[in-house]
């Protein structure tokens, strides 16, 4: 007996992936040496309602019977989900999507399954930047890319800061800061030195710079805001702001920002535990005008924060008077800042943040600049997530443009490591296909290395170190470094070359290597730049950025065998063919022949084939990368 549905062939469901409201959709179901059933039918579930659809023979091809039926998806944003229901006169089976849920061939349960096939519907009228689409974004921790000072001193007058010497290692011990840790370490970074490096950015081939928080805070990362309102006096002024906005958008460039609206500091204008601010915060009385904002359970020392950290007070959005300050208000933080230059806003853990909360950031954020973008931090698939008991609404098309693309740093990672085969690559970026409406999948952010999360390197270089005493001043060296480096051009030329928008973290280009915060935050290391990483990045972002296949193409895997993984972007007027080889050296067999790519030039080397058939077989050493282009 099989039974056989593949949600990703165009023989069993049509249309592919995504649909927009009400559109209709084929699914067929294949049955072989099943004998003859009693019933066929597809079960769909779809915001709590739930209808069986009996299914109808159409032909048959070698034993094989198929049966198929039409499925109108609702007229509402959702998710609707499938399964099928398989009967003969003795026995009942179910087909449904695999065990770890990535779509494609499912499996047959003997009970109705837990993993259904899913269908994400979203409103036509959903769209995103093109932009930020098309574009290659740059990551910046502030503190630490470059101090533009003429005389390198520090902005702001802060006399409760450690101030740091550019390119020592950022402290990581409670006692470094006198027993307590306070991440109040600081190197000097600030906008003027961002303003002065544009030209850098712009020759990598930059076009959109995100910031990592720059208003007035306690802390280097700037996520415990004291004060929304006013740029952090260590990094500059408003005016200093307005300016870098002003000289990025001259030479092609916008900026988006980091918006923190989950949580503020404790030493905040608004809370102002420490009495730092001339304010009544919500903690000194409840006559506040911020009270409402938090939420106490024994005023004032117990409140809630943000996972139970009491530095970070946790905000109540239901608060009206916190959405008029962040969104309603005629100088509103998120119309201020876009109204002074900035692009859009990255959202800080957004899961943490109510869907009406988000939907209103949207329309507010789009109301102001219908060209802005709005990107969200989700580590998970983003279509399916489900938060504080709720299944979330990110990409129906009345929240985020797109997300951090958490799912694919991951899958990348894990194939040019060689935890996973390129079956098993292709299968999560398939997924994510098939999961996100184009406009939010092609406008993802692809990024290796965060604040968050170790410089992608130090994750090449395979060395475990456990302990921060382990961590520090940890660097590669001889043969590890030197194999690092082959790992990374070719998670190099996937990221870039991928549908997605590539995003660099400062300095990954320049070779910084480094553990999980606070090691990943370094100092750009300006005149000690690794020109081979540098020179790399530069001609993959070229190629991007020159070639609309890349930008908009479509794409298509061509070849996924053991560490091996091909995949082909094209548009009506260009094709490429892309070559990875993550495992030993082996010859692809890549059958290009439904492209018409008959005649292939190497476009970063200088190799080239032609064939009849469209048929070629391309030696590929160990961690080597090939693109070609079809000549026609």
């Amino acid at each position: 007996m099989k039974i056989e549905h593949d949600s990703r062939s165009l023989l069993y469901r049509k249309p592919f992936g995504t649909v927009t409201c009400g559109t209709p959709v084929r699914l067929r179901l294949a049955l072989t040496d099943f004998g003859i059933p009693s019933h066929i039918r597809v079960v769909c579930e779809f915001e709590g309602g739930r209808e069986s659809v009996n299914m109808a023979y159409v032909f048959e091809v070698s034993g094989t019977y198929v049966y198929e039926t039409t499925v109108n998806m609702p007229k509402e944003t959702g998710l609707f989900h499938y399964y099928f229901d398989i009967g003969t006169h003795q026995d009942r089976v179910f087909y449904g999507n695999n065990a770890d849920g990535l779509g494609g061939l499912g499996a047959v349960y003997d009970e109705e399954p837990e993993s259904k096939y899913q269908i994400t519907v979203y409103d036509k009228d959903f769209d995103t930047p093109k932009w930020w689409r098309t574009g290659v974004c740059y990551q910046i921790f502030p503190d630490r890319f470059y101090n533009g000072s003429e005389d390198g001193e520090f902005l702001g007058q802060r006399e409760d800061i450690i101030r740091r010497d550019w390119g020592e290692e950022p402290f990581y011990k409670a006692e470094q800061f006198g027993g307590t840790y306070l991440a109040n370490d600081f190197f000097g970074g600030n906008l003027l030195g961002i303003e002065k490096k544009l030209p850098y950015l712009k020759d990598l081939g930059i076009s959109c710079i995100y910031l990592n928080p720059i208003f007035k805070a306690f802390s280097n990362h700037r996520y415990d805001t004291g004060d929304y309102k006013t740029i952090d006096p260590l990094l500059g002024t408003e005016e200093d702001f307005i300016r870098l906005c002003s000289a990025a958008e001259k030479l092609g460039m916008r900026i988006i920002l980091d918006g923190v609206f989950n949580h503020t500091g404790s030493d905040s204008i608004y809370f102002n535990k420490n009495g730092s601010y001339d304010s009544v915060g919500a903690y000194q009385s409840k006559e506040s005008p911020y009270y409402d904002w938090y939420t106490f359970t024994d005023y004032p020392d117990k409140y809630e924060s943000w996972w139970g950290i009491d530095t970070l007070p946790q905000i109540n959005e239901k608060s009206a008077g916190y959405r008029d300050y962040i969104l309603d208000d005629k100088d509103a933080v998120v119309k201020k800042w876009l109204r002074c230059g900035a692009s859009g806003w990255r959202l800080d853990v957004v899961d943490e943040l109510p869907d009406f909360f988000v939907k209103l950031i949207r329309s507010r954020v789009k109301s102001e600049n219908p060209n802005a973008v709005i990107i969200g931090e989700v580590w998970e698939d983003a279509s399916n997530k489900v938060a504080y008991g709720e299944r979330r609404r990110y990409f129906m098309g009345a929240e985020l443009d797109s997300v951090m693309n958490y799912p694919l740093r991951n899958a990348l990672v894990d194939f040019v490591n060689r935890d996973i085969d390129a079956e098993g690559f292709d299968k999560r970026i398939m997924s994510l296909k098939e999961n996100y409406p184009a406009p939010a999948f092609y406008a993802a952010m692809n990024f290796l290395s965060g604040h968050d999360v170790e410089r992608i390197l130090t994750v090449m270089g395979g060395e475990d170190k456990s302990s921060k005493e382990e961590q520090s001043g940890a660097r590669l060296s001889g043969e590890n470094r030197l194999k690092a480096v082959e790992k990374l051009k070719c998670l190099i030329t996937m990221q870039t070359l991928l549908p997605g928008v590539p995003t660099i973290f400062y300095g990954d280009e320049a070779g910084v290597e480094g553990y999980a915060d606070p090691f990943c935050r370094a100092c750009f290391p300006w005149g000690k730049e690794d020109k081979e990483i540098f020179e790399y990045y530069k001609r993959n972002i070229a190629l991007r950025n020159g070639q609309d296949a890349f930008k908009n193409g479509e794409f298509e895997t061509v070849y996924k065998v053991n560490g091996g993984y091909g995949f082909v972007r094209y548009t009506k007027n260009s094709s490429y063919a892309v070559l990875i080889n993550a495992g030993e050296a082996e010859v692809f067999r890549l059958d290009a022949a439904r492209f018409g790519m008959y005649h292939l030039c190497g476009v970063f080397h200088n190799e080239s084939y032609s064939s009849d058939d469209g048929i070629y077989y391309i030696k590929m050493p160990e961690y080597s990368v090939k693109v070609f282009e079809n000549i026609k």
